[in-house]
């Protein structure tokens, strides 16, 4: 008897769209609290720039590498099994990086600006995990 918490590949969607959508939303509502008002207005729209290509060029590649992933599952996968253990580890390193950079000298509307551009690229890619789940069968 197995006692991992098993789920089926339509929660494993629901999870992974979830969790790029709340860390999406969490990093620019901190990345506005903190820019918005102390920088020019053409800065947050920049980042907003920049993160759309990050979200085109990089994070749908990773999407789709995990979409692909999680369509190849049994019914009753491990739940953390969402993400594969290098993924993980890299959502573990940009958390502690995350928090190490408010620790420099860089003034807090930068990091802002940085949070912003991030998030909104997380949560624009997670489009395709959100399109994957909504036409994925009930099971």
């Amino acid at each position: 008897m197995s006692i991992k918490p098993g789920a089926s590949i339509r929660t494993h969607l629901f999870l992974a769209a979830m969790i790029w959508t709340a860390v999406g939303l969490s990093l620019m509502g901190f990345g506005i609290y903190w820019a918005y008002g102390r920088l020019p207005g053409w800065l947050l729209a920049a980042s907003i720039i920049v993160g759309s290509g990050k979200s085109f060029y990089v994070l749908d590649r990773t999407a789709r590498k995990n979409l692909s992933r999680i369509s190849q599952f049994k019914d009753r996968t491990c739940i953390g099994a969402v993400y594969s253990i290098r993924m993980w580890l890299l959502i573990g390193g940009m958390v502690i990086m995350g928090r190490l950079l408010r620790f420099t000298a860089i003034p807090l509307e930068y990091i802002g600006l940085l949070y912003v551009t991030v998030g909104w690229a997380l949560l624009l890619s997670s489009r395709l995990t959100w399109q994957r789940w909504s036409n994925c069968p009930l099971s």
